[in-house]
């Protein structure tokens, strides 16, 4: 059994801000896709003056000042920061959901979730939305970052999931409410502790009373609440009570969803509203692809923010992929992945990057870039809008679009760069070249 001692010894060091300090930059050379949906600009220019952008252009219009320090990003496509709307940094992957609870969880706010939050960071997400987390260690995390005090994407955080009957092994991360008083009480402490958000799962296995109670809690509060969908059952239900979002796709093995969920999808798009949803679709695409060829998993890329014995045990886990029971009928839900995200954007859904990274084999460091794949093979969106769906849509989601989510002057420098083409090859966003947030350079 690996000793707490041993693991916060491993991971000294790693968290400290491996940025340079802000200053006036100039990033010059490559083609500019600005996440608003703008024509490709090549050889562009974008200035940045602490941690904002200046200004945006070309060269040869806009005049790269004397003193800034220049990075070249020729034979790159440079893009906003992406925005993954659905990580689990309580988690890195780990196939024994047990020895996870046992070993690690406890160490969630010291050392899994600040690796976690460097891995994303370096692998090109400037903000970020976790769900459920242990509430301290998500508040701290959060925080943290927001003081510079460890590295990472801009957090929002929900805390513990609130459901009917979580198992009782996973209660720092799932609370189990049981009636409506309960079920008030502890969204009051999560809102009244700070969360950005309420995360509710599986509603429709919650009673009548125990739903209404949390939506009174969020809309006194303020704290809008997403639903985590388990199945089916869950869209319309958490639609009808006035969910934000989803979060997930469930395991539904039909290829269209129910014909009520499709119709709330209906009604909010038809009053100009329509439904933030990310499917993490990668965590079950990943799982099938590595079950043919694991080789990626010895990509030592995925490793480099992780503490070296924790990297280790995280890759011994996933030695026989095939064993993993965490996907519920995985080739028959592959079988309709396609179909059933189609159906949900068919019917008004506003289809946004989430991946669920942290879901068992899906690594952290590996997890934004497959997802926005993802929308793109399996959901049918172009390369430039999946690229927008991890961007300006995704902080609109957020309510964050007027500082982050584009390329735009004003706006914070949250900008990365990928060697290649990304509109002709979108898994491009597995080679990231440059991370800057907030100004600050981290790759």
């Amino acid at each position: 059994m690996i000793g707490a001692a041993r693991l916060l010894l491993c991971a000294a060091g790693l968290f400290a801000a491996a940025a340079q300090p802000a200053e006036l930059r100039a990033l010059v050379g490559g083609t500019l896709l600005d996440g608003a949906g703008g024509a490709p600009l090549a050889n562009s220019v974008i200035l940045i003056d602490g941690e904002r952008i200046a200004a945006v252009g070309q060269v040869g219009t806009l005049d790269v000042p004397a003193d800034a320090t220049v990075i070249s990003t020729e034979g790159m496509t440079v893009l906003p920061g992406l925005i993954d709307l659905q990580v689990r940094l309580a988690e890195l992957g780990h196939a024994d959901r047990a020895r996870w609870e046992e070993a690690y969880v406890p160490l969630a706010e010291r050392v899994v979730m600040p690796a976690a939050a460097q891995a994303l960071l370096l692998a090109g997400v400037t903000t970020a939305r976790d769900v459920g987390s242990p509430l301290e260690a998500a508040l701290s995390v959060r925080d943290r970052i927001r003081g510079q005090r460890i590295v990472g994407p801009s957090l929002s955080v929900s805390g513990p999931s609130l459901e009917h009957d979580p198992p009782s092994a996973e209660h720092a991360r799932r609370w189990a409410v049981s009636g409506a008083a309960d079920a008030h009480q502890k969204a009051e402490r999560l809102a009244h502790a700070g969360v950005d958000f309420l995360l509710v799962s599986a509603v429709s296995q919650l009673s009548d009373a125990e739903l209404a109670a949390i939506v009174a809690v969020s809309r006194a509060t303020g704290v809008p609440w997403q639903a985590e969908i388990r199945s089916d059952a869950d869209v319309a239900r958490a639609l009808e009570a006035g969910a934000a979002g989803l979060i997930g796709l469930g395991a539904g093995l039909e290829p269209a969803l129910p014909a009520a969920a499709l119709a709330e999808l209906r009604s909010r798009a038809g009053r100009d509203e329509p439904v933030p949803w990310t499917a993490g679709a990668s965590a079950l695409t990943n799982y099938e692809w590595l079950r043919a060829n694991a080789e990626p998993l010895d990509d030592p890329r995925w490793r480099e923010a992780l503490p070296h014995v924790v990297a280790d045990d995280v890759r011994g886990s996933l030695s026989d992929i095939a064993a993993i029971s965490a996907y519920e009928t995985p080739a028959l839900r592959r079988a309709v992945l396609g179909a059933r995200l189609r159906s949900a954007r068919g019917a008004g859904a506003r289809l946004l990057a989430g991946s669920d990274a942290g879901e068992p084999a899906h690594l952290t460091g590996r997890a934004t870039w497959q997802e926005v794949e993802a929308l793109v093979l399996e959901a049918g969106l172009t390369p430039a809008e999946a690229v927008r769906a991890a961007t300006l849509d995704a902080a609109a989601s957020l309510g964050v679009e007027h500082d982050t989510g584009s390329v735009t002057s004003g706006k914070y420098a949250d900008i990365i760069a990928v060697r290649g083409d990304l509109l002709r090859h979108i898994d491009r966003l597995e080679d990231v070249a440059i991370v800057i947030r907030h100004g600050l350079r981290y790759r």
